[in-house]
């Protein structure tokens, strides 16, 4: 299968020591970023067995019956913001997604910042957590490697962002499952158009696709390709570059007929990071929105309060 997006190599960037061929990387990602923000990385070195060990989990657990689910429902994660949700529990577009799915964070002790702390995990698939965990240390190592390259190509050093804004980073992680969208609604979605908070997402897709990526040309598939990630650059980078790398608008419909499983990761500036007042540059934001200063964790609290309003509830009572 053929995509529209970049192919991008970024084994020179998984080694601290010097590498002529990161030069290179840096560039092909500095355009990707510039023309349409999206590109899938390969030669990333995430062992196929542990992605295959992470969609087993993923199938037994969404196999099983929905009250045994909502034994880690988020209510039960209070402000950490971890847990299960059922079809449609999210809000991505205003409106219910056609989705199911379970929230994941850097494991933290239980603590007073909203968004950190323990994850939930289910009893009956014990072998989630071990997966979980393994796979956020996995991808953060690459996510501060592409970002090294996004520094190069900005004419920075490579270590820019790990020594600086993603020294702590914040780190969220879902695992999606979708049914199939009905053939008779076009307008179905299992996740609405919208662009990422953050920095940086790592995608991992299973083989049924359903992702769409809006272009100045129209809607393009972003379809699974094998032994890659989707990597797409969110608001903060659009924000950081002055609108230079672009964070553009996506969604997803499963029409493959078949149950689809996603794995998009995070990786964001620290929670305490100031988010600075660059300049933007007028009437690229696709939603006229963006303008906000202050710490990450504020504009990330504000963001997600939208996704699942009940839930900001245990956030500001915990405040009071």
């Amino acid at each position: 299968m053929v995509s529209e997006l970049p192919v991008i190599d970024v084994a020179p960037l998984l080694t601290d020591a010097p590498d002529p061929g990161k030069r290179a990387v840096a560039d092909a990602i500095g355009a990707a970023c510039r023309d349409g923000g999206f590109f899938y990385v390969t030669g990333h070195g995430v062992p196929p067995e542990l992605l295959a060990r992470l969609d087993a989990a993923s199938r037994r657990f969404f196999a099983l019956p929905d009250e045994v689910k909502a034994e880690i429902s988020m209510d039960r994660g209070g402000k950490a913001w971890r847990g299960f949700f059922p079809v449609g529990g999210e809000l991505t577009s205003g409106r219910p997604d056609l989705k199911e799915g379970i929230y994941f964070g850097a494991e933290d002790p239980p603590g007073p910042l909203p968004l950190h702390g323990p994850n939930l995990f289910p009893a009956q698939v014990p072998e989630l957590r071990e997966t979980v965990l393994e796979y956020l240390e996995r991808l953060t190592a690459l996510a501060q490697s592409v970002m090294s390259g996004i520094a190069l190509s900005l004419g920075l050093d490579e270590d820019y962002f790990r020594t600086g804004y993603t020294a702590d980073p914040t780190i969220l992680f879902r695992i999606f499952h979708y049914p199939p969208a009905p053939p008779d609604d076009p307008d179905t979605w299992g996740v609405g158009e919208h662009t990422d908070y953050g920095l940086l997402t790592l995608l991992l897709q299973d083989a049924n696709g359903g992702l769409q990526v809006r272009t100045p040309g129209g809607w393009i598939e972003a379809p699974p390709l094998a032994e890659t990630f989707v990597c797409n650059i969110g608001d903060m980078l659009d924000k950081l570059t002055g609108g230079q790398y672009r964070s553009t608008p996506h969604r997803v419909r499963n029409r493959s007929g078949n149950e689809r499983l996603s794995f998009p990761f995070f990786f964001d500036p620290g929670w305490d990071s100031e988010v600075p007042p660059l300049p933007y540059a007028p009437g690229h934001r696709w939603d006229g929105q963006l303008d906000f200063t202050g710490t990450y964790g504020e504009y990330l609290l504000s963001k997600v309060s939208k996704v699942f309003p009940s839930l900001f509830e245990n956030v500001k009572r915990s405040r009071t």
